[in-house]
């Protein structure tokens, strides 16, 4: 797989511009923001990074987490989400155009790797949380007839996507669902933790969903991974308030079993630091250095896919997946 595939470079770049400009528009007064500890470990001695699009990137010196700081209060968040023409523009624009190839990239091999996961004939209930377009839930029923799809989905035009699809559709962000505690046999959420406000939160409404013994899957951004740490505030992964929380293996792990989960699977599967790197040394001139620029001009294929190789192998690409379970006694 490679970039190009699933983002087209020259719409991300005016979607990356966009988000910019709303940045500085929506949060320039410093009274929308608040400071907050490490939202791993709760450390409050983070320090100061770099700035981007007008916010502070702190480093937690406890668990490596890189994150902002100060941050958008949540009602603020919330506003940004729903009315920023940024964050239209990505539904409309940036994501429509790529759905089908994400579909076969993306979500079908995710589909895939949870339809392992599953070990029972019977009946489960799956809920993913910011289903979107629904394209998992989708590949997923393809593969198992036994799931009742759900989908956790507080965008309106969303959710009515999803509906169409005929889900199950939960119209409301996680935190904020009553009566279904205990209802959920897998829980699903792919590329939202880096959004989130307040990571915990989240984690700790997902932990009550789950029947004792259900399952979360997860994917996010790992902030020690090879292309952010090569790139780190040119990072086109680094776009502040959409990406306020980097994690890592290790940090993120520790938060879930904070909550209560015991971690089953924490990897980084990622496929695309290198190709990421190449791209922006050849396309945008970013140098990282002597060495990378001479890999990106003159090293073989081969080579390039052995490095991804031991990138992914050693835990060292950006794109993480945790799997933790709900103990059967919690």
């Amino acid at each position: 797989m490679k970039e190009s595939e699933i983002r087209n470079a020259s719409i991300h770049d005016q979607y990356l511009d966009m988000v910019r400009e709303d940045a500085l528009a929506y949060f320039s007064d410093p009274d929308r923001c608040e400071e907050i500890n490490c939202p791993a470990c709760s450390c409050d001695q983070s320090v100061y990074e770099f700035e981007k699009f007008g916010f502070n990137y702190d480093l937690c010196p406890n668990c490596g987490t890189l994150f902002v700081n100060p941050r958008p209060k949540l009602e603020y968040l919330e506003d940004f989400y729903v009315n920023s023409p940024s964050s239209r523009f990505w539904a409309e624009e940036f994501f429509k155009p790529v759905a089908e190839a994400r579909r076969e990239k993306i979500f079908r091999p995710r589909a895939e790797h949870f339809n392992n996961l599953i070990t029972t004939e019977d009946q489960i209930i799956v809920g993913d949380i910011g289903a979107g377009y629904g394209l998992f839930l989708e590949e997923l029923s393809k593969l198992r007839k036994n799931v009742q799809p759900f989908a956790i989905e507080p965008s309106p035009e969303m959710a009515a996507i999803c509906r169409a699809k005929n889900f199950e559709v939960l119209e409301s962000i996680i935190e904020k669902i009553e009566g279904y505690d205990s209802s959920f046999d897998f829980l699903c959420s792919f590329e939202l933790f880096e959004h989130l406000h307040t990571p915990e939160t989240m984690l700790i409404a997902a932990f009550n969903l789950l029947r004792p013994g259900g399952s979360l899957l997860l994917t996010t951004l790992n902030g020690q991974g090879f292309d952010i740490q090569l790139m780190w505030e040119k990072s086109k992964s680094v776009f502040p308030p959409h990406h306020l929380n980097f994690c890592n293996p290790d940090s993120l792990s520790f938060l879930l079993k904070k909550v209560g989960f015991e971690v089953l699977e924490a990897e980084t599967p990622g496929v695309l630091d290198w190709d990421i790197i190449e791209g922006n040394i050849k396309r945008d001139q970013f140098s990282a250095d002597r060495f990378w620029d001479s890999i990106a001009d003159h090293a073989s294929i081969e080579c390039k896919q052995d490095l991804q190789s031991w990138i992914t192998k050693h835990k060292l690409s950006s794109h993480m997946r945790l799997v933790a379970r709900k103990p059967i006694q919690s």
